[in-house]
């Protein structure tokens, strides 16, 4: 038993559709779940759409819908060459849902109507991959994802009810595969217990993906990407980056953590829990080596991997009186970051003094400032970078800070940290 997932990047063309369809017929012979996303700008489509909903622009929002499902329909005839009523019939049932509710007038939440429109995307793209798979001679079957991801209702970040979903699974995909050899269903998406759709948050389908290889306690999980493996760091912003082969969940966290646009850590619990190697593969060219992120205990020679988060700000807070930053200093500083919702990235403190830096989100930073001036003392650089760099060598440092001023630095074994400019 294998696990596949598929971005919308995978699907967004009818080329790429019939390229995706072939690989999975190739892995097919034997149980393999695949999890899918909405195809390309789908889902940015369907949040203007629930954006002109809530502003009150129903018929615009009603337009932008019918151009989306139009969209979808000449899609699906120039990927099967055909459209099938039991295609078109099964499209018209997942629209309807989406049609009713812009029908009448909002009276909810603006994330609960996100959560019912957004998550349109993954079933129409699933229901027409899998039609095409069926037309190819594959033994597949298509599931709506929201009888078996059983969750919370708290819209746009359910959180899974495990012992449910884990039944769901035993009920619904295990007894599928008695059938067939491929699933086709969604990811991103899930259900409560009164059938509202609900979202799973940032890297959703990832995480659904994750979740199901753990419940059906799979051999393995492939994330298919436009990338040929993970790399030790962005390449639009650094020239020379370098694949990394292997690579351990713990490795990929602490990139993560830093600010890399790697694998979400929320996706790797479940897999780490239980043992279950995660690989990274490109679908442009299935034969290339990819990353695999596992627990192995072998030794990994890493290169040097960078991180550069932008829009940094550097706040420095002081103590009036001369009172020493201790104890009792820093958690009145942390409990107002706290409650102003401030994630701080970097910490440093001397005697008298408090250094964080932040992102720039300058709503939140004018309610920080407010806050801690009334008792402190508080200067700011703005326009920063936080330059992060696991198993660093002087010779990377040399190269990257040749025309950069560091302004705070913090130094580990492993790990070195600076906020520039």
């Amino acid at each position: 038993m294998k696990v596949f997932k598929f971005g919308g990047a995978s699907i967004e063309t009818v080329d790429r559709a019939r390229n995706v369809a072939a690989l999975i017929r190739e892995f097919g012979n034997e149980p393999l779940l695949v999890v899918i996303s909405a195809k390309g700008k789908t889902t940015n489509a369907l949040e203007k759409v629930v954006d002109a909903y809530c502003l009150g622009n129903t018929a615009d929002a009603q337009q932008l819908f019918a151009e989306l499902k139009n969209e979808h329909i000449a899609y699906a005839q120039s990927l099967l060459g055909s459209y099938p009523q039991t295609l078109s019939d099964k499209l018209d049932e997942i629209a309807v849902e989406a049609e009713w509710i812009l029908a009448e007038a909002p009276v909810r939440s603006y994330d609960y109507y996100y959560d019912q429109l957004v998550s349109i995307g993954e079933l129409l793209s699933t229901l027409i991959i899998e039609a095409y798979l069926k037309q190819e001679g594959a033994n597949s079957t298509w599931m709506d994802v929201r009888d078996v991801m059983k969750t919370d209702d708290t819209y746009r970040d359910a959180q899974v009810d495990w012992a449910l979903t884990q039944k769901q699974v035993d009920t619904i995909f295990k007894e599928a595969f008695r059938k067939v050899s491929i699933i086709i269903t969604q990811g991103f998406i899930g259900c409560t217990d009164e059938n509202a759709t609900v979202t799973l948050g940032r890297e959703g389908s990832d995480y659904s993906a994750a979740v199901f290889a753990n419940c059906l306690d799979a051999e393995s999980v492939t994330i298919w990407k436009d990338v040929p493996s993970l790399l030790n760091a962005d390449p639009k912003i650094f020239p020379d980056t370098v694949p990394i082969p292997n690579i351990t969940f713990k490795e990929v966290i602490e990139m993560a953590y830093y600010g890399a646009q790697v694998i979400h850590p929320k996706t790797i619990k479940p897999l780490q829990n239980k043992d279950i190697p995660l690989y990274v593969k490109c679908f442009l060219d299935k034969n290339l080596p990819g990353t695999c992120i596992s627990n192995t205990r072998e030794v990994i020679a890493y290169p040097p991997i960078m991180v550069l988060k932008t829009k940094q700000t550097l706040l420095q807070v002081s103590t009036r009186d001369y009172s020493f930053i201790t104890e009792d200093n820093l958690s009145r500083i942390y409990n107002l970051f706290h409650a102003c919702k401030i994630k701080i990235n970097l910490i440093q403190n001397a005697a008298i003094s408090f250094l964080a830096c932040i992102d720039t989100q300058e709503d939140k930073i004018a309610m920080v400032l407010q806050a801690l001036e009334q008792d402190y003392e508080v200067k700011r650089n703005k326009d920063l970078f936080l330059f992060t760099v696991r198993h660093y060598t002087q010779h990377v440092l040399d190269e990257e800070l040749k025309n950069r001023t560091v302004l705070l630095e913090q130094r580990t074994r492993q790990t070195i940290q600076m906020v520039v400019k």
